[in-house]
Order: C-alpha cells, then sequence, then structure tokens
C-alpha cells in the first residue's frame, strides 16, 4: 500500500482527502476549517506550548458553558463570526428590520406578561416606557405575534449573572402584540457595559487590549406565523459608544430615541417608542 507522508506543505490536503470520504454536509464546512487553522499555524507558527495554550483556552471555555452562561456562543459573537452568520442568513428588504446577534444571556423560559406590565422586579433605576409596534411591510399591523424583550439593568448587569442580587427574570418578559400590532411594557432605563471579564473570553481579549464596550440596548426576539424571525437590538442613541460595539450590531435602523418624559402620560421619566417591521417567510414572499 502506498502511503502519503504528512508534510507541513500538505497537511491539510491529507486530512480533506481523508473528509471527501465521508457523508453528509458537516464534511465539507470541517474541510474548509481544517484549510484555514493549517493556514494560520503555518502563517503564526506556534511552539507546542503556544498550542497547548490554546487547547487549554477552549478547554476552560467548555468548562464555563452551562444553561445559564454561554462562553461559546460569547467568544463567537466577539470574534464577529455570529454577526457574519446573522448578514449571510437573513438578508431582507430594505425598511424591514434587520437582525443581529442574540448574545449569550438569553434566557428561553422568561415569563409571559400581558401588554403594560413592569418587568423591572427590584424598580432599580431610571423608569422607562416602551411602547411598540410590529408591522409588515406594507405597514399593516402583526397581530398575535411573541415578543421575548431581555436586557441589562442601568449597572449593566443582566438578570443571570447576578443570580444573588438580582430577582429570577428581572428585567425579562415575553408579550403578545394585540389588534393593532401594539405591545408596551414598563421597565428601567438600561445601563452599557464592558463585556465581563470574568470569563475565560473576557480576560483573553482584555489581556491583548481588545475593544469590549457595548453600548445600552433592549434585546428582542419576535415571532409569528408566516414571518421570518426578528432577532435584533434596539440601541440608545445617546450612547457614545455606539460606534464601537464589540458584538458589531448597532445599524442605523436599530438606533432608539431615550426620549425624557413628564412621568404623567406613560408613568415614566423616559419613553421609547419603536416599530419593528417583518418580511414574510421566503416561500410566501410576494415577487419583486
Amino acid at each position: 500500500m502506498t502511503t502519503t507522508s504528512f508534510t507541513e506543505a500538505d497537511s491539510a490536503a491529507l486530512v480533506i482527502e481523508r473528509l471527501a470520504q465521508c457523508v453528509g454536509p458537516l464534511p465539507a464546512f470541517l474541510a474548509a476549517l481544517v484549510r484555514h487553522v493549517h493556514q494560520a499555524v503555518r502563517e503564526t507558527r506556534p511552539t507546542q506550548a503556544d498550542w497547548r495554550r490554546a487547547i487549554e483556552f477552549l478547554t476552560e471555555v467548555g468548562h464555563a458553558s452551562d444553561d445559564k452562561r454561554q462562553e461559546w456562543v460569547l467568544l463567537s459573537d466577539l470574534l464577529g463570526v455570529s454577526a457574519l452568520v446573522e448578514e449571510i442568513n437573513t438578508r431582507r428588504p430594505k425598511g424591514a428590520t434587520p437582525n443581529t446577534v442574540r448574545g449569550p444571556f438569553y434566557r428561553a423560559d422568561a415569563p409571559r406578561l400581558a401588554s403594560g406590565a413592569d418587568i423591572s422586579l427590584d424598580g432599580i433605576g431610571e423608569p422607562l416606557v416602551v411602547s411598540a409596534r410590529v408591522t409588515d411591510l406594507d405597514g399593516q399591523p402583526v397581530a398575535g405575534a411573541t415578543v421575548e424583550t431581555w436586557q441589562a439593568n442601568a449597572q449593566g448587569f443582566y438578570e443571570n449573572q447576578q443570580p444573588d442580587l438580582q430577582p429570577e427574570f428581572n428585567l425579562r418578559g415575553v408579550f403578545t402584540t394585540d389588534a393593532g400590532g401594539g405591545f408596551s411594557y414598563r421597565t428601567v432605563r438600561p445601563g452599557g457595559y464592558a463585556v465581563p471579564c470574568d470569563g475565560p473570553v473576557g480576560r483573553m481579549l482584555h489581556a491583548i487590549g481588545y475593544p469590549l464596550r457595548r453600548p445600552a440596548h433592549l434585546h428582542f426576539i419576535i415571532t409569528a406565523p408566516g414571518f421570518e424571525t426578528i432577532s435584533t437590538h434596539v440601541y440608545d442613541g445617546q450612547d457614545p459608544h455606539l460606534a464601537e460595539d464589540a458584538l458589531f450590531g448597532v445599524k442605523q435602523e436599530l438606533v432608539g430615541t431615550f426620549r425624557p418624559d413628564d412621568g404623567a402620560a406613560k408613568g415614566g421619566r423616559w419613553s421609547l417608542d419603536f416599530t419593528f417591521v417583518m418580511v414574510r417567510a421566503r416561500k410566501e414572499r410576494k415577487p419583486a
């Protein structure tokens, strides 16, 4: 049997040749990954000790991930990979609300609440009233849409980052749009924050001076039958760090205006009005 020796020049080719014998969609992705990883190793020429440290870092990322905190998602987000995947898979017509990365602090078990409810369970922070509407591209209301929202508190911390300091499900809620596509809720104005450095991803990137600021924002996931799911942010237009979002999520369509309120009409010191625009699922879209 003829064998081919493993050398620096043909290392990737040998692995890709073996992957070509495999089935399913994964081998093609792995082949591309192998090609780029082997090229990066050839370019940077790490020592064995350097490579062991890289493996130890990835191992630590895995150990730090659980059902309430996802360091792998954070790593993908901060390196722009999550944003790239969103861009590739959610290209939408002009006027539609763009997607952004979901982020590592989402919880799928937030409570369902009536429109107008207060999601600030501890009441700490400057009151904010969010009034929003969900429409289609023609401006028609999308009734019965499910809206999940979550956010950091005024100090820039999510509830699942501070389980001993914030109430369970603080600043989280699930709402349903009414016949006019509307929903509203009370909360507090969120604070911007630096990506936490208490995990392996944050520590590593902080050590090399990587930008880790996130401007203040609210998260939303909006689903409705027959429409593409919106997973997005609404950013505070007054935040000074809009241009350097660590997750590459800021788009002009997602910058909101937090207006000072007299406290009488809407019950809060600040108010935000926003319209989300959904598009039909691809198979149902009308020809342009």
